[in-house]
C-alpha cells in the first residue's frame, strides 16, 4: 500500500481486513482499579471480559496522549502519506490528541503528508471506512483524492446500535439505576444511532429481544437503498452466535454486496455490554 491507513482503539477490524490493508492501530487505554492496560498489547479480549465480569465497577477508558500518536506517525516512512481514521470526536478526546500529534509531526517535518479525519462513528463504522479507503487506494486514488472521498463517505455513514442489556450503562453512570431497573423488569431494549455530530442517541425503546432485533433490521431500509453495491459492517460484544444470526437475517432482507463481521474491542464493549451489536453502512 502506497498510503498508510491508521486507526485508534475505537475501531474494530477483523484480522483479515487489518492484514489486507496493513492497518496500524494506536491503542486506547483501559484501567481496572490502579492498573492500566493497552488492549492488543498487554490485554487481550478474553482477559478483558474476564476482568469485566469480576469487577463491580466499569474500567476507565482514556485516549492515547498526543505523543503516542506522534510516535506512531514517526514510524511510517517519510515518503508514505498517512490517513488516520479517528474515533468520533463526539465520544472521545482521541481525535483531538491525534490531531495534536499530527501537528507535532508537521512542526518537525512540514513536508509530511498526513490527514486526521473525525469519522463520527466507532467500531464497525470505522471498519466500513477502512475497507472503503483500502479499496480506493488499490484503485490508485492520489492522497488528496482519497481524503476528499473519505470526507464525503463519512457524511454518508449510518451507524446503528442495539443493546441487549443496560447493566454497564448503569454501572458507568450513563443511565439512572432506577430507570435501569425498570427497563430490566419490563425487558426494554434500546435502539441507538450515531448523530450527525457523532454522538450516540437513543432512537427507540422496544420491549423484548426478538421484537427489538426485528425493528433494528427494519431500520436499515429506512436509511438506505440500492444494497447491491453496499457493504454491511457488524461488530458484536462477546456474542458471536447472536451476531451471525442477526447478520444472516440482514442478508435475507437486504442484498448487500459484501459484509464485515468483527468482535467489539474493549472501548465500545465496556458500555455496550455482552450481546451488544453495532452495524454500519453507507446511505447511498
Amino acid at each position: 500500500m502506497n498510503i498508510q491507513i491508521m486507526i485508534d482503539g475505537g475501531g474494530d477490524l477483523p484480522a483479515s481486513l487489518k492484514e489486507k490493508y496493513q492497518v496500524i492501530t494506536v491503542p486506547l487505554n483501559i484501567q481496572f482499579g490502579n492498573k492500566q492496560y493497552k488492549p492488543g498489547v498487554d490485554l487481550d479480549l478474553p482477559e478483558f471480559f474476564k476482568k469485566l465480569k469480576e469487577s463491580d465497577e466499569l474500567p476507565k477508558t482514556s485516549a492515547p496522549g498526543p505523543h503516542f500518536f506522534y510516535e506512531a506517525y514517526k514510524q511510517i516512512p517519510r515518503d508514505k502519506p498517512i490517513l488516520m481514521l479517528s474515533l468520533s470526536k463526539g465520544l472521545s478526546a482521541t481525535y483531538q490528541n491525534a490531531s495534536i500529534g499530527k501537528n507535532m509531526l508537521l512542526e518537525e517535518d512540514p513536508d509530511r503528508q498526513i490527514e486526521v479525519l473525525n469519522t463520527k462513528t466507532a467500531t464497525s463504522g470505522i471498519a466500513l471506512l477502512v475497507k472503503e479507503a483500502g479499496e480506493k487506494i488499490t484503485e490508485g486514488l492520489s492522497f488528496s483524492e482519497l481524503v476528499d472521498h473519505m470526507e464525503e463517505r463519512i457524511e454518508k455513514t449510518t451507524t446503528l446500535f442495539i443493546l441487549k442489556n443496560l447493566e454497564n450503562l448503569v454501572k458507568g453512570g450513563r443511565l439512572d439505576r432506577v430507570k435501569g431497573a425498570i427497563a430490566k423488569t419490563l425487558n426494554i431494549k434500546l435502539l441507538m444511532n450515531a448523530s450527525e455530530e457523532g454522538t450516540i442517541e437513543v432512537s427507540e425503546k422496544v420491549r423484548g429481544d426478538k421484537k427489538s432485533i426485528r425493528r433494528f433490521i427494519e431500520q436499515i431500509g429506512e436509511y438506505a437503498k440500492d444494497f447491491e453495491n453496499k457493504t454491511i459492517s457488524l461488530s458484536h460484544c462477546n456474542a458471536p452466535e447472536r451476531a451471525e444470526s442477526i447478520l444472516a437475517k440482514i442478508k435475507e432482507r437486504y442484498p448487500f454486496k459484501d459484509s464485515i463481521l468483527a468482535e467489539m474491542g474493549p472501548l465500545i464493549a465496556t458500555y455496550a455490554a455482552e450481546g451488544g451489536i453495532v452495524i454500519a453502512f453507507f446511505r447511498d
